[in-house]
């Protein structure tokens, strides 16, 4: 499982000092991301947040408007959600009688899904949306089991409302789901699946045509990507390059309007790459430049907009997170945290339709901070 009204406390970086790009078309701009040199670095916290290792603000998703969703960890170590509007007006909030409340993803009207866990009870699970309006539906997907590390995860929800994402059985075997608008909410599973421990369906995004994108583990424990059509049709896939052994394959994770896949897959030599696989199939994949070759290190695709601009992170030889966005086009741009901050990782985790990028970095002490990357 993953990781009150105020104003937050900005402050602007102007622009963004660190870029790299695959070819020197970045000075004439692509579609969907603007242009080189012309992006700002906007840092922001919830003024709730710890300041300490390991606590402050993480942005998980962004919508059309520009209204950021996330969490952030306060003094305790506790995670709370909190929705920023464009305007930069920061709300915080819990699911009822939450103990930890983790938002994950913002739909246009400024709806948003997560994962909350009991007051007194962090071992388990439940989904929960927040209305626009600030009312907050919990909800668990049948046959949840209420152990540890158990329950029900929203990983994405549609502009109709639809919610999608996993539940972990008393087997600890993952489902997915989706969850209509009225509520009611159908499980599924891939097929192919693995019916052991920590095997199973997980499922992370869904479009407007109720399209839905995830990941399975099979008997074996390796990983494929899915793709589930609204009518129930569920595509398997893997990206070409994938590993075959334990915990390697294909990890998709986000989908656009289009039904375009982002993800990420797994090689022989435990290195990550990005993908991006189009609506028909085709799947095109792709590394950021300056990604390290040595295993645990390499691309990690995170978002995509509808344009078809993605957006994650990749890993150095130095082990130092860093962002990148990829063009439809296939350009790729570089960018960090910028600051002097040699050790500060950097987190892209969603881009919306205006190529504004959502994340959040940390410093040298671990704390987390909240950033949007706006062309």
């Amino acid at each position: 499982m993953q990781i009150k009204l105020a104003r937050a406390g900005m402050a602007t970086a102007g622009l963004l000092f660190l870029f790299a790009a695959v070819t020197t078309a970045q000075q004439t701009g692509t579609a969907g991301i603007g242009s080189a040199g012309q992006w700002s670095f906007t840092r922001f916290d919830v003024p709730e947040a710890g300041a300490g290792a390991d606590q402050g603000t993480l942005a998980t998703s962004i919508n059309t408007a520009g209204a950021v969703a996330g969490y952030y960890y306060d003094a305790d170590n506790l995670p709370h959600g909190f929705v920023r509007a464009a305007g930069g007006t920061i709300t915080t909030f819990d699911a009822p009688g939450a103990g930890c409340t983790y938002a994950v993803s913002i739909n246009t009207a400024g709806a948003i899904a997560g994962y909350y866990c009991d007051a007194g009870n962090l071992s388990f699970s439940h989904g929960f949306v927040r209305a626009a309006s600030g009312a907050v539906t919990t909800f668990d997907a049948p046959g949840a089991g209420t152990g540890d590390a158990q329950g029900t995860v929203a990983e994405g929800i549609d502009d109709a409302g639809a919610i999608t994402g996993y539940y972990i059985d008393a087997s600890n075997v993952y489902h997915g789901f989706v969850r209509a608008a009225s509520g009611a909410l159908t499980t599924f599973d891939a097929p192919g699946a693995g019916t052991d421990t920590f095997q199973g369906t997980q499922a992370f995004g869904i479009n407007t045509a109720g399209t839905i994108a995830g990941e399975y583990i099979d008997a074996n424990y390796r990983i494929h990507g899915f793709v589930r059509a609204a009518s129930g049709a569920i595509t398997a896939f893997d990206a070409p390059g994938a590993g075959t052994l334990r915990n390697q394959g294909t990890y998709g994770r986000s989908i656009n309007a289009a039904g375009d896949i982002a993800g990420s897959y797994f090689d022989a030599s435990d290195v990550y790459h990005g993908f991006m696989r189009a609506a028909g199939g085709a799947i095109t994949t792709f590394d950021a430049p300056g990604a390290g070759s040595g295993a645990y290190k390499g691309t990690l695709s995170f978002g995509i907009n509808a344009a078809g601009a993605i957006t994650g992170q990749y890993v150095p030889p130095s082990d130092v997170t860093h962002g990148f966005l990829r063009a439809a086009s296939g350009i790729i741009f570089t960018f960090a945290e910028p600051s002097a901050c040699s050790l500060c990782r950097t987190v892209p985790e969603s881009i919306n339709t205006a190529g504004v990028v959502a994340g959040y970095y940390s410093n040298h002490d671990g704390t987390y901070h909240g950033f949007l990357l706006t062309p």
